[in-house]
C-alpha cells in the first residue's frame, strides 16, 4: 500500500488568548487584597512603573470624564478592541515608538484621593502597635517541655509527640506507632505522653473527644462521679441532648444529671482553638452603596490601591531614542506591558461600578426594607443588562464585596434561585432562609420545630418547600436538626 504526501491549504478561525488579555482576565477575578499584591509585585518587577502622586479632586474629575470617552469595550466580549490597545501602545507605525500623545492622564490607575490630608509617616502604626506573629500550638508546648526537668531521651520524645499533635489539640498517631518508628520503650513514651498532656491548655494530647473531656475533668478537679460516668457511658444520649436515658442508666435524679450537663458544656472540646495557626483575614469591601439625596448612589473603593503612571525618566529615554537596539527593545517592550497594566486595572474597576450599579438598580428593595424583599436573580440577568458575558460577570462578582447600610456582602451574594409562591410570584431563597432562620429563633426550645412543622408554617405564608429542602437551607444556615436544639433546662 503505498502512502502519498500532500499540501493542502486550510482556513480556519481560532480565539487566540495573548499574554496580556489573560493578565486583564486574570486581574478581573482577583480580590481586592490579591491586586494590591498584584500591583506591588508589579511595581518592584517593572521598572517603568511607579506610584504616582495623589491628584486633586479637579484632576480627578478630568480623568474620569476622559476616562468615560475612552472607554473600551469589555475586554472578554471584544477581543479586537483590546488587541487594538496593544496595536496602539506598540506604535507600529511610527517605527516601534510609543505614540506617547496618545497617553494621558486617564491611562493611570483611578484611585480615589485620600479623606484625610495626613503625610504617610503620620497614617503609619505605632510600633507598640504592631503585633507579632502568634505562637502556634506545637510551639507553646515546646516552651513548656523545655521547662521540664526531662533527659535527652524523654526531650525527643516529647518533641515527636508534640509533632504528631494537630492544631485541634488532638495526638493523631499510637504510642505503639511511635514505638515502632522511633524503637522507643512503650512505657516510657506513655510515661511522657501522660506529661504532655498535663501541659497547658488542658485537654491537649488526648487521642479522642472522651479522653480530652476526661483530662479537663481529671486535671480541673471537677470530679463528682456523675460527670465521669456521663462522659464514659453516655457521650451519644450526651449529644442526642436524651438526659432521661442517662438519668435511668445511672439511676440518679434528672437534677443531678442537669447539673453534670451543665460542667460539662464549660469544657473545651477543641484544646487548641486559642492557638489557631490561621491569621485573621478582613474583609476589604470593593464598592461603597450608600443613599444620598434619597437615592443609592455606588461608590468605588479604590483606598490603598497604589497609582500607577509611566516613569518620566523611562519616557524620556524611549522618545529620544538614544539607547542600543537591545536596550531599546527592553524598554519598549517594559513600557507596553506597563500602559497595559494600568488600562487592565482601569477596566476592571469601571466594569466592577457597572455590575454593583446593575445590582443595586435591581435590589433596590432589598436594600431599603432587608432581605425579605431580596429578589431572585442570575448572572444572566445582569450580564444582558450591561452587555457582557455571563463569564465575565461571575469573575467580576467572585471575591469582591460591596459595603452598605444592611452590611458587607460579597456580590454573589445577590445571585441565588427563587422559590415559587402560592400565588404565583417568586421568592428569593435567601429570603426563604431567613424565614426559617426567624422561626427557629422564637420556637420553644423544649418543643422544638421539625423540618415537617417549618414546612407547615411556610405554607401558611404561602411559600411551597419539600421537607428536604428545608432541612437543606436548615443545614446552610448552620442550625442543627430539632433532637439536638431541644432544651431541658
Amino acid at each position: 500500500m503505498a502512502f502519498d504526501l500532500k499540501q493542502s491549504l486550510r482556513l480556519s478561525q481560532q480565539l487566540l488568548m495573548t499574554p496580556q488579555l489573560q493578565q486583564a482576565i486574570k486581574l478581573l477575578q482577583l480580590s481586592r487584597l490579591e491586586l494590591e499584591k498584584f500591583v506591588t509585585s508589579q511595581l518592584e518587577e517593572n521598572p517603568v512603573l511607579e506610584e504616582g502622586i495623589v491628584e486633586s479632586s479637579e484632576e480627578r474629575v478630568q480623568t474620569e470624564m476622559h476616562a468615560e470617552k475612552t472607554e473600551e469595550q469589555a475586554i472578554n466580549d471584544h477581543m479586537e478592541s483590546a488587541t487594538g490597545i496593544v496595536d496602539k501602545v506598540s506604535g507600529e507605525n511610527s517605527g516601534n515608538e510609543l505614540d506617547w500623545e496618545s497617553y494621558s492622564k486617564s491611562h493611570e490607575s483611578a484611585a480615589p484621593t485620600s479623606s484625610t490630608s495626613k503625610s504617610r509617616d503620620e497614617e503609619a502604626p505605632n510600633y507598640e502597635n504592631i503585633i507579632t506573629k502568634a505562637r502556634s500550638l506545637q510551639e507553646h508546648l515546646m516552651a513548656q517541655v523545655g521547662e521540664l526537668d526531662f533527659d535527652e531521651t524523654e526531650k525527643k520524645i516529647a518533641s515527636v509527640i508534640v509533632g504528631n499533635i494537630d492544631d485541634r489539640g488532638y495526638l493523631q498517631t499510637s504510642i505503639e506507632e511511635i514505638a515502632n518508628l522511633e524503637n522507643f520503650d512503650i512505657d516510657l513514651i506513655e510515661g511522657v505522653l501522660d506529661t504532655v498532656q498535663r501541659l497547658d491548655p488542658l485537654g491537649v494530647g488526648a487521642r479522642d473527644l472522651k479522653e480530652c473531656l476526661q483530662l479537663q475533668v481529671r486535671l480541673g478537679n471537677l470530679r463528682d462521679g456523675v460527670v465521669e460516668m456521663v462522659i464514659e457511658h453516655h457521650l451519644t444520649d450526651l449529644e442526642t441532648r436524651n438526659y432521661q436515658a442517662i438519668a435511668k442508666a445511672l439511676k440518679v435524679p434528672l437534677e443531678r444529671i442537669f447539673d453534670s450537663v451543665e460542667v460539662i458544656a464549660e469544657l473545651e472540646p477543641i484544646p487548641g482553638r486559642q492557638f489557631g495557626s490561621d491569621a485573621t483575614q478582613y474583609i476589604v469591601p470593593d464598592v461603597y452603596v450608600f443613599k444620598l439625596g434619597g437615592e443609592w448612589t455606588v461608590s468605588l473603593n479604590e483606598e490603598g490601591l497604589p497609582r500607577l503612571k509611566i516613569s518620566s525618566m523611562y519616557k524620556d529615554m524611549a522618545s529620544s531614542g538614544k539607547q542600543a537596539s537591545g536596550d531599546k527593545a527592553y524598554l519598549q517592550d517594559k513600557l507596553k506591558s506597563a500602559v497595559w497594566l494600568i488600562k487592565s486595572i482601569q477596566q476592571r474597576q469601571r466594569t466592577i461600578f457597572k455590575v454593583t450599579e446593575c445590582i443595586v438598580k435591581r435590589q433596590k428593595e432589598f436594600f431599603e426594607m432587608g432581605v425579605e424583599h431580596l429578589k431572585p436573580m442570575i448572572l444572566k440577568d445582569i450580564a444582558e443588562d450591561i452587555g457582557m458575558h455571563e463569564s465575565t460577570i461571575s469573575r467580576v462578582t467572585s471575591n469582591k464585596y460591596l459595603h452598605s447600610p444592611r452590611g458587607i456582602l460579597e456580590l454573589k451574594y445577590f445571585f441565588n434561585s427563587s422559590v415559587m409562591k402560592s400565588d404565583g410570584e417568586s421568592v428569593a431563597s435567601e429570603s426563604v432562609k431567613r424565614m426559617i432562620d426567624e422561626l427557629v429563633k422564637v420556637e420553644d426550645t423544649k418543643r422544638p420545630l421539625s423540618d415537617q412543622r417549618i414546612v407547615e408554617l411556610l405554607e401558611e405564608k404561602g411559600i411551597q418547600l419539600a421537607r428536604r429542602t428545608v432541612a437543606k437551607y436548615r443545614e446552610q444556615l448552620g442550625i442543627a436538626p430539632s433532637s439536638r436544639r431541644k432544651r431541658f433546662f
